[in-house]
């Protein structure tokens, strides 16, 4: 069932949106050659706490860190370690806060250093797709609207999208319905509605979409090894169109 926020607790939304901006703006500056993946979230989870929130993923599920720190081929879900970043790797962190009984969560992906020009074609690509996709979040559209426009983009620029991971609607609790797939065929899926807030992220490939989790139970890699970024904001539905919470 999809919930629809009031005004009250979309403000509350995007209270907690603004704290995951503010760290994911602050790793821009902080995150380089030479830092563990374990540190970045460290420093995520240090500004989440002195803001009063908690960290919407730590324990989610059993995940055992504040952050999701995904490097080169790791798709999703990375578990931050004593793994330093080196000069050309793309560094995918997801975060989330929880304030006042709701969640915020994005996600960007950062290039260290030098990368080559077709990471940085799949990280600008990435990003590009998500503002592509809220072209149509527009009340009256369907949700797979916005799928439909993230896939075309992605495919149109050589890459392909993920099959195996999805956005979600987010509120009171991190995922919420709908589900929200990065690929599909237009004019599907549920209307959309002023006080849907939904959580919209492409997670782009270089090479097939195929993935394989490791035996943590919780990093999820390419297949073939190809290049994984991923994009990600909250997004609240008005009738006015989209509103970017966490930007």
């Amino acid at each position: 069932m999809i919930i629809l926020k009031t005004k009250s607790e979309i403000d509350k939304i995007r209270n907690a949106c603004q704290i995951v901006k503010e760290v994911l703006e602050k790793l821009e500056l902080y995150i380089k050659p030479g830092i563990a993946t374990k540190d970045i979230d460290k420093f995520a989870e240090d500004i989440i706490n002195k803001r009063s929130a908690i960290p919407s993923f730590k324990n989610y599920r059993g995940y055992p860190a504040a952050t999701c720190v995904s490097v080169n081929e790791v798709v999703v879900h990375g578990i931050p370690s004593d793994y330093v970043l080196k000069e050309g790797d793309i560094v995918s962190v997801d975060v989330g806060a929880y304030k006042d009984g709701y969640h915020g969560d994005a996600a960007r992906t950062y290039m260290i250093g030098n990368v080559t020009d077709k990471a940085e074609k799949l990280v600008r690509v990435t990003k590009e797709s998500f503002f592509k996709g809220i072209e149509k979040a527009v009340v009256g559209n369907r949700l797979q609207d916005i799928s439909h426009e993230i896939q075309k983009y992605v495919e149109d620029n050589g890459f392909n999208v993920v099959r195996d991971f999805f956005g979600h609607g987010i509120g009171r609790n991190l995922h919420e319905d709908p589900t929200i797939p990065n690929f599909g065929k237009p004019n599907r899926g549920a209307r959309l509605r002023a006080g849907m807030v939904l959580a919209i992220e492409p997670m782009v490939v270089e090479g097939s979409y195929e993935i394989v989790t490791l035996n943590d139970g919780w990093t999820a890699v390419t297949k073939d090894g190809g290049l994984a970024a991923h994009y990600e904001n909250t997004i609240a539905l008005t009738d006015n169109g989209p509103e970017i919470l966490t930007l």
